[in-house]
């Protein structure tokens, strides 16, 4: 197939370069990780150590000093030849994106490095079971006592927590409250929180996700970190969360459209391949149409997730643009795999065939990061000027 989304020479080399690494290990070796729920360390330390897990990060502290563009490349192709990894939205794109933007000095030193070439992993902790969509409600408390900073909380559905080094942790700072009850203007701190501190514990969440991060609920009772963990400024954390939710918007679209490009590229392989009444079954219209209506929302999720990270990267507003690049991937994806499942027959749903067992993850990325029902909230307000619903 070919690809009309306007990449330059360079970016196209690094989609190459990326591919040729993840084709070694492919789909059956996601799979098996998956299943036993083992890190994908061969295929995850590969790419760090070629450069491309921290491509977007400076080049003072060991990134490849590109932007959201490369990085967004760099995940979409390794999902795309059946390995769509979470690890690197949450470690490179979400923690690693905060940290370059708002940490201090000793903190992108010894976080950066390790998050860019894959020796070091750090999960992120944003969600609370009583919170759900709405931030503003956190209930996990930080304090500063002296030197130090006491936390605790109950953070929910937290990825890889048993793989992190540390959690980036996103708190209520009691400090800065000053007595206000949850609401627009919560003072919120960010701490990293290595995942050894006493008083921090996890319980693994059952979910029916076929991928190598197991879901955590993250238990903090009276956690105590040095104040040097604190990233950014005490009560202002609200604004640099941002720096990681956006880039976490885009690198999850770079996952769906990496998921819907290697269902199509199977869906229309099979189509073209298995012949019935002695001609290709791609040769009808009922399999043909499909498959071509999901190229095109495919085609249109990529481009729009393309122009959401070069917003991104140009310092622009960018809201508008990474939600709806994230609804679009989503929709495209869940669209493409169901119609690549159909085109297989019954074989659609047998594991020799690659597909069934990514429903559930393209379906997780319909509802996180951010619900589709938030993000057309968001677009209904902020693009449509209508009246605000929540």
């Amino acid at each position: 197939m070919a690809d009309i989304l306007p990449i330059s020479a360079e970016q196209a080399d690094l989609r190459r370069a990326v591919r040729q690494i993840a084709d070694k290990y492919g789909h059956r070796y996601f799979v098996e990780c998956a299943t036993s729920h083992k890190e994908p360390t061969e295929l995850y330390g590969e790419l760090g150590a070629g450069g491309f897990l921290g491509v977007h990060l400076p080049a003072e502290y060991g990134g490849g000093g590109a932007g959201l563009g490369e990085l967004t490349a760099v995940i979409e192709e390794v999902s795309a030849a059946g390995c769509p990894l979470l690890m690197m939205v949450i470690a490179p794109a979400i923690c690693g994106s905060i940290i370059a933007a708002h940490g201090s000095p000793e903190l992108k030193r010894a976080w950066l490095p390790g998050l860019a070439d894959g020796t070091r992993t750090m999960s992120f902790a944003i969600t609370e079971p009583e919170a759900g969509s709405n931030t503003h409600a956190l209930a996990t408390t930080a304090r500063r006592y002296g030197d130090a900073y006491v936390i605790c909380g109950t953070k929910y559905w937290i990825s890889g927590a048993d793989q992190a080094d540390a959690i980036l942790v996103v708190t209520r700072d009691m400090d800065n409250d000053a007595g206000a009850t949850a609401g627009r203007h919560t003072p919120m701190s960010m701490f990293v929180v290595p995942t050894g501190a006493p008083g921090l514990t996890m319980h693994a969440i059952e979910a029916e996700l076929i991928q190598p991060e197991k879901q955590f609920t993250v238990f903090f009772d009276d956690v105590r970190v040095p104040a040097g963990a604190l990233v950014g400024e005490a009560g202002q954390g609200f604004r640099a969360v941002f720096a990681g939710l956006n880039p976490e918007r885009v690198t999850a679209a770079a996952i769906s459209n990496g998921i819907s490009r290697y269902a199509l590229e199977r869906a229309t392989q099979y189509a073209r391949d298995r012949s019935v009444w002695k001609r290709p079954i791609g040769a009808h219209q009922g399999v043909a149409h499909p498959l071509a209506e999901c190229y095109i929302a495919v085609t249109q999720a990529r481009l729009l997730t393309a122009r959401a990270a070069e917003l991104a990267d140009a310092g622009d507003s960018t809201g508008e643009a990474v939600n709806m690049a994230k609804f679009a991937a989503a929709e495209a994806s869940l669209k493409t795999l169901d119609q690549a499942i159909q085109v297989h027959g019954g074989n659609g749903l047998s594991r020799e065939y690659g597909l069934a067992d990514l429903w559930f993850l393209a379906r997780m990325l319909r509802t996180a990061p951010t619900s589709r029902e938030m993000v057309l909230n968001f677009v209904a307000q902020h693009s449509l000027r209508l009246p605000e619903s929540y």
